[in-house]
């Protein structure tokens, strides 16, 4: 039977941990999954926006920063409380700066690495045993085409998404003895409301970013992506999914339409 040839099966008591989910591409994979009959725990610093996904949803929204031990601590209590998860999705992240090293902001690098790596870290370390336990547990990281390929400008959020990319890795290898699946989905362009906002931290920067880009992805298109790689059979790993606009043939070749 091929890839294409395989049903997603209906979930049945299917509950996943989502970071990231008070915008964007998180955002976007609450709602998908949640729409799809998922239980989603939706965690995210917001607590305001929070609340208003899981009105919308019925996700549960759990306001927390996992960066923060206590925060991690009090979110696994959380879920081991309402029944445990089978599947964590890692899209917590983002990119501070675009600054070539002679010009580096420590700050910014500390931000990067410390969101998209450590927290990475400690929230998947805190939730293996419950993944393991379970017998079918799934690990989800989005981490980005920047971790695959450096650019200029770009080294502080290379450098953390290559990070995150070989940790997703490592985690493979470490976690197949526990039967727990590792996922790695790689989006390149992606419009969202936030992220080259929070990066640039200019409006018409920001919008500069998307110029002339006819139909970049959108945190939708990678929600969909997330959910249907989650969703497949346990015994099928899609490893590592690469995803970008047709117009971004790789980091250095993105096509532009003149005005």
């Amino acid at each position: 039977m091929t890839l294409a040839a395989h049903q997603i099966p209906a979930v049945q008591n299917k509950t996943a941990v989502v970071t990231g989910a008070s915008t964007g591409i998180g955002e976007a994979t609450v709602r998908a999954l949640a729409s799809a009959g998922w239980k989603v725990f939706a965690v995210a610093r917001r607590a305001d926006r929070l609340g208003a996904l899981g009105s919308e949803t019925g996700a549960v929204p759990f306001p927390a920063d996992i960066t923060v031990d206590d925060d991690v601590a009090a979110l696994l209590a959380a879920v081991t409380e309402a029944g445990g998860a089978d599947t964590l999705i890692n899209i917590a992240g983002g990119a501070r700066g675009a600054d070539i090293i002679a010009n580096a902001d420590t700050e910014d690098w500390d931000w990067m690495y410390q969101v998209n790596v450590l927290g990475t870290m400690k929230i998947t370390r805190a939730f293996l045993p419950m993944l393991r336990d379970n017998g079918e547990g799934t690990v989800l990281n989005l981490t980005s085409t920047a971790g695959l390929s450096a650019y200029e400008g770009g080294a502080g959020y290379n450098a953390a998404k290559f990070a995150q990319h070989a940790m997703t890795n490592a985690l493979r290898l470490e976690e197949v003895g526990n039967n727990v699946r590792v996922i790695e989905v790689a989006p390149g362009l992606v419009h969202t409301e936030e992220f080259a906002l929070n990066r640039l931290g200019d409006k018409d920067a920001a919008a500069k970013v998307y110029e002339g880009v006819e139909k970049p992805l959108t945190a939708a298109d990678v929600a969909d992506v997330v959910k249907y790689a989650v969703s497949l059979p346990h015994h099928i790993n899609l490893d590592q999914i690469v995803v970008r606009p047709v117009a971004q043939a790789a980091n250095h070749k993105l096509v532009r339409k003149q005005a």
